[in-house]
This record gives structure tokens, C-alpha cells and sequence, in this order.
């Protein structure tokens, strides 16, 4: 008996997902502030690293920024279902919308962010303790020019 291979449906793999590890920092708030993000493929390679400066400002702001210029990255690689993994709990209850977005300064990266949820076929947001965030914090801390977070 042959069997007719062409009639069977080959169900599709599940999408991959990518990992966007973000933290912002400051000294002061406000204070001089930073950002650290780190982009993961779907294979658990580490694909970009963003570390950087961004003037004076508050942490939230930082976290923020941090988070935009993680996906941002993401998006570049050419990544569709992203997992932002970030130890704010402000950000990530305000990305999803159980938290109301308040503070007039944090509305044009609140509405970045919602833009860019736009451009993904998936994006999640999950709050992380701070010590599954490391590597995004170092990065942040780096670009101010001190080796651990304060």
C-alpha cells in the first residue's frame, strides 16, 4: 500500500522567539543616566548589545529608553515574536496596560513603545527580579562608567 503523502497536513512550527533583555539607570533622579540592552535569537545567541549614555534624566525615563532601543535592535535583526524580559515593574505594567501612564514625560516612550508593538507579529513584556537582568544592568552601569549597579 503506498501512502499519499501530499494529503497530509504538516502542521507549522511554532514562531521563534526572541529575548530583549533592557535596564535603565541613573545617579539621581534625575541624574546623569544610562541605557543596557541585550538582544537574543530564537537559538539563545547573543546578537547585539546596546550600552550607552543618555544625558540627565530620570530612571524611569531610562528604563524606557532602554526598552525602545531594545526592540528597536530586535526589530533591525529582522526578529517578528519578541519577549521583552525587564526588572521595572512600571514599565512592564504600563507596556501591557494594567497601569495608567501618568507622568506627562513618560507618554512619548510609552507611545514609542506601543508603535512599535505594532511592527511585531508578537510582543510580550515580563517583569524579571532584578538578578535575571544582569547582563542588561551591567550594560547600563557600563555606559556610566562603573563596573556594578548603585
Amino acid at each position: 500500500m503506498t501512502e499519499n503523502l501530499t494529503d497530509e497536513t504538516v502542521a507549522a512550527p511554532e514562531p521563534a522567539t526572541w529575548l530583549v533583555y533592557s535596564d535603565g539607570a541613573s545617579r539621581g533622579n534625575p541624574g546623569r543616566a544610562s541605557i543596557g540592552a541585550v538582544v537574543i535569537d530564537p537559538q539563545g545567541t547573543e546578537r547585539q548589545r546596546v550600552s550607552e549614555t543618555i544625558g540627565m534624566t530620570t530612571n524611569n525615563i531610562a528604563e524606557y529608553r532602554a526598552l525602545v532601543a531594545g526592540l528597536e535592535a530586535a526589530l533591525a535583526l529582522g526578529a517578528r515574536q519578541v519577549e521583552a524580559r525587564l526588572d521595572s515593574e512600571l514599565v512592564v505594567r504600563q507596556a501591557v496596560g494594567r497601569y495608567r501612564v501618568k507622568n506627562p514625560g513618560l507618554v512619548p516612550y510609552h507611545n514609542r513603545i506601543l508603535a512599535l508593538r505594532s511592527l511585531f507579529d508578537e510582543l510580550a513584556f515580563k517583569h524579571v527580579p532584578r538578578e535575571e537582568n544582569k547582563l542588561a544592568d551591567s550594560l547600563a552601569n557600563l555606559a556610566l562608567g562603573t563596573p556594578d549597579s548603585q
